[in-house]
């Protein structure tokens, strides 16, 4: 009974009664199937074409639109597809316990090797995502580069792919950015629009926010009048082709902080109205906190006070929910994964002590039994192993880590991924930890007001007693001061470089610095410096004058 109604929807009446009354219906019959998995595999990319462009219009519609679209899909692959996008648009508002719940929402049909190639690429650029939005950054750095690798996926014709491949280097333009490398972000940008060739709306809104993107590269390197044009070029296309509230706030966000560089701070605030004006009644949090940041900072500057607690007030408000969110999202994504990693490692040694007992009766071939068992006990667990580096990189960064009681299985399977990862000489070993935390140091990480000897351990992938002897002796001085000199000589260079940090208050800079409260911040600023952070100031304002 299904077909006709399929043949009915999908032909005029009179050509159903035609094909119905002549000998061609049979084979009709026998070639249906494959016309209409054609179809819906078209109507599909369709369907997925708007879900994408929800994201950009209003997070919570695209849940439930692309919710729908899950119950009705059938096909593995498409589900998966769904997911990622549903996952996606948890992160826009901030939701990270359901963008990770999401994601590793797992079964039957989410094995590795019954998955399209197409969409185990849309899976790791996901996982990246998943990652930058956690301030995970070399993580989600890692998977970037380890998937632009391959030439071949770069010289696809495929447009699904293409538009991943695009999506992957947009990421690794912000990766860039994030570490000042704002040559390379560029670069990025670039490549990532030579894959945007499609002509799909997904495409077009990847090709704006790439403009919006390249604008904000070049504001910080101070190109201000040219970023000030892709934004005035960009907005009125926004406007006219598409409308997306997300991508006209975020270019009118853009162009209001190229006005404030230019100390043009009235305009600069009509232009920040015109963007919240875009969000205000929509779940965009992650966004509108830097709205607010904005908005206290211009009223700051004008000497407006009442306006600027008003939005500093809010500032503070949606900072506390969303990092609340994104700690309590690293802390589950570590609880879900130590639990499939417990349920593995019990799955491994069942079947361990099984092969165990079969390898007893051919005792002469017992060693060499042993090690084709665990060559092929790894090659079946590739997705155990990724699980596994994924909950010790989280860990690294999470601020609660859930200890379990390990067999020594367990234990020995630990070393062995630790000893993988250490170099063979002492000397090679100081020098890799030297250059991370030389890069950490530039993602301004230090500023986090929770940062600890643990958090930068985690962080960085070193032992915590190891890397507190290593700064003692390389830095000569212990962590609290390590940090602490960082913070201060990050704060002294924004009030020497940017004169709009001048007419902060210091309870302002004491918060923006990582410090619990003015007078900790005051007093190790004076020890630091040598003065008062008023004074500091003080001298500022007097020898620019002069």
């Amino acid at each position: 009974m299904e077909l006709p109604v399929l043949i009915c929807k999908s032909f005029p009446n009179i050509f159903l009664k035609i094909i119905k009354k002549s000998n061609c219906f049979l084979l009709l019959l026998s070639i249906c199937p494959i016309f209409f998995l054609a179809q819906t595999n078209k109507d599909f990319e369709i369907l997925k074409d708007k879900a994408f462009q929800k994201l950009y219009e209003n997070p919570e519609d695209c849940i439930h639109y692309t919710q729908s679209l899950l119950l009705s899909e059938k096909e593995k692959d498409n589900r998966i597809i769904l997911q990622k996008i549903i996952s996606q648009a948890y992160i826009l508002e901030g939701n990270y316990v359901q963008a990770i719940s999401i994601y590793n929402q797992r079964g039957n049909e989410y094995e590795s090797e019954g998955l399209a190639y197409f969409v185990q690429l849309f899976d790791s650029y996901n996982l990246a995502d998943i990652y930058q939005d956690l301030k995970l950054y070399s993580q989600s750095q890692k998977i970037i580069s380890q998937v632009l690798e391959d030439r071949n996926l770069l010289k696809t014709t495929d447009d699904k792919v293409r538009s991943v491949v695009a999506k992957l280097y947009q990421l690794q333009a912000i990766n860039a950015a994030i570490s000042k490398n704002y040559e390379l972000a560029i670069k990025s940008l670039k490549q990532s629009d030579q894959y945007l060739d499609i002509n799909t709306k997904e495409a077009r809104f990847l090709k704006q926010e790439n403009v919006v993107f390249l604008s904000s590269f070049l504001m910080r390197l101070n190109k201000l009048d040219e970023a000030k044009q892709f934004l005035e070029k960009i907005i009125p296309q926004i406007e006219v082709h598409d409308k997306s509230p997300f991508l006209l706030a975020y270019a009118y966000q853009n162009l209001s902080k190229c006005y404030f560089q230019k100390k043009e701070y009235t305009i600069a605030i009509e232009k920040l109205k015109i963007g919240f004006q875009k969000i205000e009644e929509l779940p965009y949090n992650g966004m509108k906190l830097i709205f607010y940041d904005l908005f206290s900072k211009n009223y700051l500057a004008l000497k407006n006070y009442e306006k600027y607690v008003y939005y500093n007030h809010l500032y503070d408000s949606t900072k506390k929910i969303l990092e609340t969110n994104r700690k309590e999202g690293i802390q589950y994504s570590i609880k879900l994964l130590e639990s499939q990693q417990k349920e593995n490692y019990i799955f491994k040694d069942q079947l361990h002590k099984s092969t165990f007992k079969s390898l007893i009766q051919i005792c002469v071939f017992l060693i060499l039994g042993s090690l084709i068992f665990w060559f092929y006990q790894f090659k079946i667990s590739n997705n155990l192993k990724k699980q596994i580096l994924f909950f010790q990189k989280l860990a690294k960064q999470g601020t609660v880590f859930i200890k379990q009681k390990a067999t020594n299985e367990d234990k020995n399977l630990k070393e062995q991924i630790y000893e993988k990862e250490i170099t063979n000489s002492s000397k090679e070993r100081d020098l890799k930890i030297l250059k991370n935390i030389e890069e950490w140091e530039k993602t301004d990480s230090f500023l986090n007001k929770n940062m600890s000897l643990t958090v930068f351990s985690q962080q960085i992938g070193i032992n915590k007693q190891y890397l507190s002897e290593f700064i003692n002796t390389n830095k000569e001085k212990n962590f609290n001061t390590y940090i602490n000199e960082l913070r201060i000589s990050h704060i002294a260079n924004l009030l020497k470089n940017d004169p709009s940090y001048l007419n902060y208050k210091v309870s302002y800079l004491a918060e923006y610095a990582g410090f619990s409260s003015h007078g900790a911040f005051s007093n190790v600023f004076k020890s630091i410096t040598g003065m008062s952070p008023n004074t500091y100031i003080q001298q500022i304002i007097k020898s620019k004058s002069q």
